[in-house]
């Protein structure tokens, strides 16, 4: 005989919880709790947590997540004396709150107490659901799904992320942003009580636009809090006698390029950052004032980075996102543009490390041909003999041209891109001499990037946007030759005069402007005391802005820039840190030409400089490329006994060496140092075999200082005929130092002159001779 179920038999009672547990099971399945997924609401963060921009998600909600412990406990007290004092008690349901609100309803005749517990607000988040009996039985099944699957605290902190505070706002830590400007953990009594009832009507107690609403319901919950002694009758009179005075609500809204940066797939709901709220927000007022004096459709960008972390602490992608005429939502921090003359500061210090120059060498600012191309300088005219320092620090294109040349192209780009400062080239170009004065593309936090390298003794570290970036750098130089270069761009190139003396002073900022190629980008970027600061203005469409230049446009800015983080630091009682000198950099007295040392009588030591060098190295002058043959610095002759020239093989001859200014500054020289005055008259008995002598190049037209006149009543422009004598080959004219046209050697040319005041007028030949005078235009 086939045996009997046991339970079916003995206790059938048993079949029915059984039963009803496999049918909660396969409800609870079927309909399974709607828990909050990833929505792509994001919040992005200064350093210290404040609020910089929102994503909303699809239904236009910003929230910012929080953990318990994060909120104040003034608002926890207050949240659950008001909504549910036995929250941790009960199992989701509250029977005897459910029965005490129906009592009041029902004697009330209308709706005076609801009587759910924070459990079922939860639920009802989650679901939402229509008030009837079918909503409220839909209700109870969520809370009771809510108590099965979670804990006590992940009930409660949903509540704190999903309870409606008006308007877009979900959570707690939004709301005490958008009201109070603070974060939750900072809550006072009166604030904790104010935010813990406004989930209960969050569209008609809302407190910037019913503050007097939201005071008494804000009251209700602190009489509550003392009645059931949760907090001293003290503390809550002075809570009561507190004004709910509050600002227009304000969601974040800085730094939005960089937020629309980081907002990543897969990003984390809070996407924290390095930045500054407080000096972001002072830095887009600051811009936002300087709108007006921008040309029409011009932005600008400003990068500012903390040095020693190389935390980024301001990030200003553009003058304003929502001004489209500006293209305001293009980032030009990390935009592609022409980088202009700031990059000449790295080719120095490389100079100064690879031995080529120490700070006061002597370089040419002169006219110079390389092939077809052939540079100018952005300022009128050019210069003649200057030191690297003065090059430097006036950002003469064609001594830094010299500089590359001697260095090599392709070692410098390949330098920068080893450290992360990459130049941009057209497809299958190679790295050339353009380089220097702009002839590549970079970005904004490419250079400031780079300049970290002047602060960081040589170093060049990456950016830094969020606190969980690695530091990473690389050396680029050394520190003597970072020290020297950052030395010459604070305007303190000349060193004491004691080579014993050892500086250490606070560093001033050290700058340098950038203009490229048609007014399409000006640059400033400096190295202050405790930050680097990147500052780009231009057109994003890459139009040129006639009369916008590096030192015109983006040095002031620069400048308002570095005041405001100085005056930052003053009120926090931060002093400049000490900047003290290497000690591979020392102090040498040099001559020029040959621009070593050499005793102050010798006549040979034509002027003597003071210079940085670096391991008491001194190198000698750099002579150009194109330097004509048989016209050295130093030049051997022979003498007789009336010091005139004579052949070596004369009677009486004694040997002599001579050093000569290098050929192609003979224009610019006083005229006692030019060649043919310092080189000895030839003696007419005995003289040197020399090669017949080449007529010297000269310029027709016009002479030096003459004072040229309009003629009168005209609106013409002044016209000159012009062509030049003398030298060999074709002829590179340049006016004001910028390349005109190349002529024949016979050839005659007209040149308007549309400016009043002084022009400078150069001409270059094949054999690399110049020829140069100044004149005066007048009206």
């Amino acid at each position: 005989m086939r045996a009997r179920n046991p339970i079916n038999l003995r206790r059938p009672w048993l079949a029915i919880p059984l039963a009803l547990l496999v049918l909660l099971w396969a409800a609870d399945r079927l309909f399974p709790l709607p828990l909050p997924e990833d929505d792509l609401a994001r919040v992005v963060l200064a350093e210290d947590g404040t609020p910089l921009w929102r994503f909303a998600d699809a239904e236009g909600v910003w929230r910012y997540p929080i953990r318990q412990e994060e909120v104040s406990p003034f608002y926890l007290q207050a949240l659950l004396t008001y909504e549910d004092r036995w929250f941790y008690r009960h199992p989701g349901v509250n029977p005897l709150a459910l029965a005490r609100a129906a009592w009041l309803n029902l004697s009330g005749g209308r709706v005076l107490s609801g009587g759910s517990t924070l459990s079922m607000q939860v639920a009802r988040l989650l679901d939402p659901h229509p008030r009837t009996l079918t909503g409220k039985l839909r209700q109870l099944w969520r809370t009771a799904q809510l108590e099965w699957h979670l804990s006590k605290d992940e009930i409660l902190a949903l509540y704190l992320n999903r309870a409606p505070f008006g308007g877009t706002l979900q959570g707690v830590a939004a709301a005490s942003w958008a009201y109070l400007g603070k974060p939750p953990s900072q809550l006072t009594r009166a604030e904790a009580a104010l935010l813990a009832v406004l989930p209960q009507a969050p569209s008609r107690l809302r407190p910037d636009r019913h503050p007097g609403r939201a005071q008494a319901a804000r009251d209700k919950v602190l009489r509550r809090l003392a009645r059931f002694g949760v907090w001293p009758e003290g503390a809550v009179t002075e809570a009561i006698e507190e004004p709910v005075l509050l600002a227009p609500r304000q969601e974040p809204s800085l730094a939005p390029l960089l937020a629309r940066r980081l907002n990543r797939p897969g990003s984390p709901p809070l996407i924290r950052t390095t930045l500054d709220a407080a000096l972001q927000r002072r830095l887009e007022d600051l811009l936002m004032g300087w709108r007006a004096r921008l040309p029409e459709r011009t932005s600008a960008a400003i990068l500012v980075v903390e040095h020693e972390s190389m935390a980024v602490r301001a990030y200003l992608g553009s003058v304003d996102i929502a001004d489209e005429k500006r293209f305001g939502h293009v980032d030009m921090v990390q935009s592609l543009r022409s980088p202009g003359s700031t990059l000449k500061p790295f080719l120095y210090g490389m100079a100064l490390d690879a031995g080529l120059i120490h700070s006061e060498s002597l370089l040419q600012d002169v006219p110079r041909r390389y092939g077809d191309y052939r540079p100018g300088n952005f300022a009128a005219g050019f210069i003649g003999p200057v030191s690297a320092s003065e090059a430097l620090g006036m950002s003469l294109n064609l001594p830094a041209v010299q500089l590359l040349e001697a260095y090599g192209p392709k070692r410098f780009a390949g330098e920068l891109r080893n450290v992360g400062v990459p130049l941009a080239l057209p497809a299958a170009a190679e790295p050339n001499l353009a380089l220097i004065l702009g002839g590549a593309g970079s970005r904004l936090e490419e250079l400031v990037s780079g300049y970290s390298a002047f602060a960081r003794a040589g170093r060049v570290a990456r950016l830094r946007l969020q606190p969980g970036d690695a530091l990473q750098e690389r050396r680029l130089l050394s520190p003597g030759a970072a020290w020297i270069v950052r030395r010459i761009l604070s305007g303190q190139a000349r060193p004491d005069r004691d080579p014993l003396a050892r500086l250490t002073q606070r560093p001033v900022l050290a700058w340098k402007t950038g203009t490229s190629y048609g007014f399409r980008d000006a640059w400033a970027i400096g190295v202050g005391p405790r930050h680097l600061i990147g500052v780009w203005i231009g057109r994003p469409d890459g139009t040129p802005v006639p009369g916008q230049f590096g030192l015109a446009s983006a040095a002031p800015l620069l400048l308002q820039v570095h005041d405001l983080l100085v005056n930052r630091d003053a009120q926090r009682g931060l002093a400049p840190p000490a900047d003290p000198q290497p000690v591979e950099v020392g102090v040498a007295a040099i001559c020029w030409p040959l621009g070593q040392p050499m005793a102050r009588d010798d006549p040979n030591c034509r002027r003597q400089r003071f210079a940085w060098t670096l391991e008491g190295t001194t190198p000698p002058t750099l002579m150009a490329a194109d330097q004509p043959l048989g016209l050295g610095l130093r030049q051997r002759l022979w003498t007789n006994a009336q010091g005139q020239q004579v052949a070596s093989d004369c009677p009486g001859a004694t040997a002599r060496e001579l050093v000569l200014w290098p050929a192609p500054l003979d224009p610019w020289l006083p005229r006692r140092e030019r060649r043919s005055a310092r080189l000895p008259a030839l003696s007419p008995s005995c003289p040197p075999r020399l090669p017949p002598p080449a007529a010297p190049l000269s310029i027709v037209g016009v002479r030096e200082g003459d004072l040229v006149r309009r003629p009168s009543a005209s609106t013409e422009p002044l016209r000159l005929t012009l062509s030049a004598l003398g030298g060999s080959g074709r002829r590179w004219w340049f006016l004001d130092g910028v390349p005109l046209l190349s002529t024949a050697p016979d050839e005659r040319f007209e040149q308007a002159l549309r400016r009043s005041g002084r022009h400078q007028l150069s001409v270059l030949d094949e054999g690399g001779e110049t020829a140069r005078l100044e004149f005066s235009v007048s009206d």
